[in-house]
């Protein structure tokens, strides 16, 4: 097998560039490809998605990652586009989610068009890939991580309190950073929550094959939202990892991996290769 290698390739988004990586070998050859998609305040390059990309890569299946285009963040993984962050909002993702999967499917990332294409979300990703995969049949394989299952984040005395100043103030706690965000995202729940952002009817109609993991001990996305997910749709795998927190113990920058994460990775990689080759 060929050994991967790593381009860079930039698209127009619903807010800016779309800055994606793709990691593949053999890339003339039609095989598999996976999209992978990063959370609230990640990025492409935070800890733990460019090893599992490359382990991807290794595996045959040719590894897509994006920073969405109000993620933010420069090459460098640093905030230097605040007003796009503030921007950001649900829909915005999806549509850059699909913007990537047309031009995957086209053949315009380096890549020959891919016999089959899968999703990998984390966190709020994951609520965006199940909205994604439930729409569009060029999804043939699903696995989230972590992955959220609704779009109301935050409770009505902060929602007030946010329509009030215009602003919330969200914390980086990696960086320090304080990133504003603005009510853009606030107006796109409120007239699309019951509607195209809801995730658990969406999750209902996910036909490809869906992988559900979860950390046992989740701080930050309560295992009680992928259980959710589940019974919206009782098809699916459901993988809960015991001890294991919301990124599975991977910390930025990559730190090495962890059993939890081995886990992760493993059973991940092994349902893409299952249900796309």
């Amino acid at each position: 097998m060929a050994t991967p290698t790593l381009t860079r390739h930039e698209l127009p988004g619903a807010l800016g560039p779309i800055a994606v990586d793709v990691r593949a070998g053999g890339r003339q050859e039609a095989r598999p490809a996976a999209v992978v998609v990063h959370g609230f305040k990640g990025f492409k390059d935070w800890g733990m998605f460019p090893p599992f990309a490359e382990r991807l890569a290794r595996a045959g299946i040719s590894a897509v990652s994006l920073d969405v285009s109000g993620a933010g963040v420069d090459a460098t993984g640093a905030f230097a586009h605040p007003d796009r962050f503030a921007r950001n909002t649900f829909s915005a993702e999806v549509s850059d989610v699909t913007a990537v999967l047309d031009a995957l499917a086209r053949g315009d990332l380096g890549v020959a068009p891919p016999t089959h294409i899968g999703l990998v979300g984390h966190s709020r990703g994951g609520g965006v890939a199940v909205l994604v995969a439930a729409s569009d049949a060029r999804v043939r394989a699903l696995v989230t991580w972590a992955a959220i299952s609704t779009v109301r984040r935050w409770d009505d005395a902060t929602v007030a309190r946010w329509r009030r100043e215009g602003k919330l103030d969200v914390v980086n706690v990696r960086t320090g950073d304080v990133l504003p965000l603005g009510t853009a995202v606030l107006d796109d729940i409120a007239a699309n929550a019951a509607g195209p952002l809801d995730i658990p009817a969406a999750a209902a109609r996910v036909t490809a094959p869906w992988l559900v993991v979860h950390g046992a001990a989740d701080e930050a996305v309560p295992l009680a939202e992928g259980e959710r997910l589940v019974a919206a749709n009782p098809g699916a795998g459901w993988l809960p990892v015991a001890g294991a927190g919301h990124t599975f113990g991977a910390r930025h920058p990559w730190a090495g991996s962890t059993p939890e994460l081995e886990q992760v990775f493993r059973e991940s990689v092994t349902w893409l290769g299952r249900h796309l080759t």
